[in-house]
């Protein structure tokens, strides 16, 4: 049955594949990089959905090569899956008389069916498809993978690990794949050219709108995550954390506000009054009618350009007489408003004025008794004065009287024409109502009538076509039989050559699948074989242990030289250090999974010219190790990896607490030299994007044309470098050249450091996973990056400071310890020394070594100081146990190699040591270079002054020869 996913979405379909070459020195290394850069993905269309809903729909292929997978997203932005299709266990088929393009891929209880955009892209999907399909499965089951999910990497190891991992699978055989390139079928290069990348940057990439209630929370969660990425998708982080590029550390910020002043001011700038003339209907409009009719909701901008352009037209059309009269009426009733506002202030300001009148009447009139008061005074001429002076008063009064009665009536004026303008205003915005709905009854029988109009299109389109196939039916009838004929036989071959293909397909799909199924049954066969051999190995071994055991408990005493349980106990040492015979070579598969003679990473497990004690000791250790790799917790961490490495296939990678976290669990092997690769391109983005694309070529031009002063060094040093690593053990090895390059460019970026003793090794472990550019800039990114100025210049100076911070760091963390070390007198730092300057490389053993390194160049120099206690901390109680002061320095000298659990030696670092701030080794260094550097000065001082004195003594010698003393 087919896979269902709702949703509704355009039809878009565009395929496309790109090569996106990494920059090498080798051409080898070139065509591996453009190999491992192909990607097959593109736009295919996926039949999904429920009943009405059912359709072809357009989703974003990705092929996973980890685990054969074909993922679909939603658009190439997404992180997370809407599914994905199992490749390995699927076959393919296609329909010649289907749709153009619709081929079908079925599965353990699914069906898929797909649709390209044409029938070249089709094949074109189908052979990449299989061809993905044959490589997986020809990989499967060789026993020698180190991913736990798939034999298949989407990103192989480039450096010298990656030429060990390339003759682990199995060859293809020659002939069959002779006889599948016989049933290939032959493509047009249109194919190919539309798949790929660039396909998602197209013009169907930017309209994908869908609503898919199945994988709604998928879709929510991609969107999200688009939104938190920003506009720079180059840099992706989470919305919550950012990057502090001091220490490197990652802090909580506020999330942004929600409402900006800014949106705020143009939200109220442009709130206004406005009218809702057309009804919103929610049936679909057809385009005829949506071109006819407009937005169908004009705000408040269509409403100011329809009042500065009283011609123009309105919704598709010229502006009715009632849509006129409408905005006559408005204008009108705004003028009114206005009219009153102006009013109601010269109402306000007529009572003031009656208000103030008022008052001086109440107050002349107060006045007024004592004014008529009749005089006591004598004279005739005061009483005169008071008379007339009376008489002005009464004059004034009455004056005041008639203007108040005069400013009574103005208002009461007034207030009759502001009740005759309240009840006009009334009764036109009740006329205005009625007339918003006859515009709703117009607009809508308007739609009625476009939409007749459409019909009768419509109608008249069908007959138009229906003549014309009727001309053509009859100018076809009067043509001569050969005619007819001609064409019948095109389509006839147009079918044979379509079945041909077909044909070739199906012939080509029936084989893949019978050579699968029988590569599976001898799989089968092969691991029953192989289980059968190790449960006999495993009774074989029990019965002797049993023997043993029986002798321990009951010996049994013998008069021979050699007792029975000695003979059991050398028989059990010689099978676990015997050599494999020649035939269980030829047949690897009937073979337990035995220690062989270098790990993963190049480095000898077993040591050479040892005794068989440390030789056994040596096999144990490395069967440890591989039992730790093995358990659930290791599981689990390639599990995230995988998960986490699916979610980001549309993307590249980007600094986040989630990566971080998973990188301080450690890399698995196949995934590290992507990892390295990335780390190293971000610490050192602000030098390589100031420098020309051949930098690397231009040094290396450069040493060979020019004597370098540091030339005879790093030749001394090479094969000195890491001789127990089997990449660089002899002159001839595939790293030696590759770290002769390195060390050369490195030089002459660097003359006032050249080289020193160390960025060998630095080199070579960066050389195991990376390319030799990438391994020249992650030295760049250590040196010049990670590491303080002096560090690896010929005073040590920054080496010096750092054992002096650590001391410290050892005194605050392990203070029992540090005490202890004090008491004895023993100087740690003799062995520290070397861990920094080279990164632990040659103290730990190799799984925990590159664990290191994951975390190193993700976060910098302060993982040296975090695992170098944790090493202290991890062995502290033995440590204690030691009270000698020759046995504790000897125990110093080999116990980071005693330790095996990474898991343990971990959560040490990143937890038991916490809180570690690069703040406090910033502060610590800056205090102790003055202290090391007056140290420095004061030494260099007593070294003048003694070399000047011993000239000096030489001067006042007198040398005689043998012959002037015989004389």
């Amino acid at each position: 049955m087919h896979e269902e996913e709702d949703g509704s979405e355009a039809n878009h379909c565009a395929v496309s594949r790109t090569m996106l070459p990494t920059k090498s020195v080798d051409v080898a290394e070139l065509e591996g990089a453009k190999e491992q850069a192909s990607k097959l993905c593109g736009y295919l269309n996926k039949l999904s959905g429920k009943g009405p809903l059912r359709g072809f729909k357009p989703r974003w292929f990705v092929y996973d090569p980890r685990k054969c997978y074909l993922y679909y997203f939603k658009t190439p932005q997404d992180a997370l899956p809407l599914g994905h299709i199992d490749i390995g266990d699927a076959c393919f088929a296609y329909d010649v008389e289907g749709e153009e393009g619709q081929f079908e891929i079925r599965t353990a209880g699914k069906e898929f069916l797909l649709k390209a955009p044409s029938r070249q892209v089709m094949h074109y999907w189908l052979q990449q498809l299989q061809q993905k399909r044959w490589e997986y499965s020809s990989t499967r089951g060789t026993g020698n993978r180190d991913s736990w999910s798939s034999p298949t990497l989407a990103h192989p190891p480039t450096g010298l690990v990656g030429l060990d991992n390339d003759v682990v699978f199995e060859k293809l055989s020659e002939s069959m794949e002779k006889v599948r390139n016989d049933f290939a079928i032959e493509t047009d290069s249109d194919g190919g050219s539309m798949v790929g990348i660039h396909s998602a940057r197209g013009p169907g990439a930017a309209s994908m709108s869908t609503f898919s209630l199945k994988n709604f929370g998928t879709e929510l969660r991609n969107s999200m995550s688009y939104l938190r990425s920003g506009k720079a998708s180059e840099h992706r982080r989470s919305v919550f954390y950012t990057s502090n590029s001091n220490s490197d550390e990652w802090e909580m910020v506020d999330a942004p506000p929600k409402d900006f002043p800014e949106q705020k001011h143009h939200q109220e700038a442009h709130r206004s009054f406005s009218f809702d003339f057309v009804r919103n209907t929610s049936r679909p409009k057809k385009p005829l009618l949506r071109d006819m009719m407009g937005s169908g909701r004009p705000g408040r901008g269509a409403e100011t350009r329809a009042a500065e352009n009283p011609e123009a037209e309105c919704n598709g059309s010229k502006p009715t007489e009632l849509q006129l009269r409408l905005q006559s009426q408005q204008e009108e009733l705004s003028q009114m408003q206005q009219e009153q506002g102006k009013l109601r202030e010269e109402l306000a300001s007529q009572k003031e004025l009656v208000r103030l009148l008022q008052q001086t009447l109440r107050t002349s009139q107060c006045d007024r008794p004592t004014a008529c008061r009749p005089a006591q005074a004598p004279d005739s001429s005061a009483a005169s004065e008071q008379t007339q002076a009376s008489a002005v008063t009464q004059e004034e009064v009455a004056r005041l009287e008639a203007l108040l009665q005069d400013r009574e009536g103005q208002v009461q004026s007034l207030c009759g024409h502001m009740e005759r303008l309240a009840l006009e205003k009334e009764s036109l915005q009740q006329e205005l109502k009625g007339l918003k709905i006859k515009v709703g009854e117009i607009n809508d029988q308007l739609g009625m009538l476009m939409e007749t109009i459409q019909a009768k299109d419509e109608v008249i389109i069908k007959l138009s076509q229906e003549s014309a196939e009727l001309n053509l039916s009859t100018s076809e009838s009067s043509s001569p039989p050969a005619h007819k004929e001609q064409q019948e036989l095109n389509y006839l071959k147009d079918s044979l050559q379509g079945y041909k293909s077909q044909n070739k397909f199906l012939n080509k799909e029936i084989l893949e699948l019978t050579v699968l199924r029988r590569n599976a049954e001898s799989r089968e066969k092969a691991l029953e074989a192989k289980y059968t051999a190790l449960e006999a190995k495993l009774c074989q071994v029990e019965s002797k242990y049993l023997v043993l055991l029986q002798e321990v408990k009951m010996p049994v005493c013998s008069s021979s030289e050699q007792s029975p349980t000695t003979d059991v106990i050398s028989r059990l040492l010689e099978d676990a250090l015997q050599v494999e015979t020649s035939d269980q070579h030829d047949h690897p598969i009937f073979k337990p999974n035995t220690v062989s003679e270098y790990d993963v990473f190049g480095f000898k497990t077993v040591p050479e010219e040892e005794e068989e004690e440390e030789k056994l000791v040596a096999k144990v250790r490395a069967l440890e190790l591989k039992s730790l790799s093995m358990t659930n917790q290791e599981v689990s961490v390639g599990v995230k990896w995988e998960n986490y490495l699916a979610s980001t296939m549309n993307r590249d990678l980007a600094r986040s607490p989630e990566l971080k976290s998973l990188i301080r669990c450690g890399v698995p092997h196949e995934h590290r030299s992507h990892v390295w690769r990335w780390c190293v391109s971000f610490h050192v983005k602000k030098f390589r994007d100031h420098l020309p694309p051949d930098y690397y070529e231009t040094l290396l031009n450069v040493a060979r044309e020019k004597p370098n002063p540091a030339s005879k060094q790093i030749e001394l040093d090479l094969l000195r470098t890491l001789p127990n690593n089997k990449h660089y053990a002899s002159p001839s090895a595939g790293g030696i050249q590759k770290l002769r390059n390195v060390l050369l460019a490195f030089s002459w970026r660097n003359p006032d450091i050249g080289y020193c003793q160390g960025l060998n090794r630095l080199a070579a472990i960066a050389l195991l996973y990376l390319d030799q550019e990438d391994a020249f800039w992650s030295l760049i990114a250590i040196v010049e990056v990670f590491m303080p100025r002096d560090y690896y210049t010929k005073t040590l100076l920054g080496s010096q400071v750092d054992q002096r911070v650590f001391k410290d760091l050892m005194n605050e963390k392990l203070p029992r310890l540090h005490a202890h070390f004090e008491q004895h007198k023993v100087d740690f730092s003799l062995i520290t020394f070397n861990w920094f300057l080279v990164v632990f490389v040659d103290s730990v053993v190799s799984d925990i070594l590159f664990k290191i390194w994951d975390a190193f160049l993700f976060e910098g120099p302060k993982i040296i100081f975090r695992f170098a206690l944790a090493l202290f901390k991890y062995k502290e109680e033995e440590f204690l146990k030691l009270q000698d002061s020759t046995t504790i320095f000897k125990y110093l000298r080999y116990f980071t190699r005693t330790i095996l659990d990474s898991r343990k030696l971990m959560n040490i670092a990143f937890v038991e040591m916490n809180p570690f701030p690069m703040r406090l080794i910033q502060n610590r260094r800056s205090f102790h270079l003055e202290k090391v550097r007056l140290e420095l000065t004061e030494l260099e001082a007593i070294r003048q002054t003694f070399l000047r004195e011993r000239e000096t003594s030489q001067d006042r010698r007198s040398f005689v020869s043998d012959d002037e003393e015989d004389n």
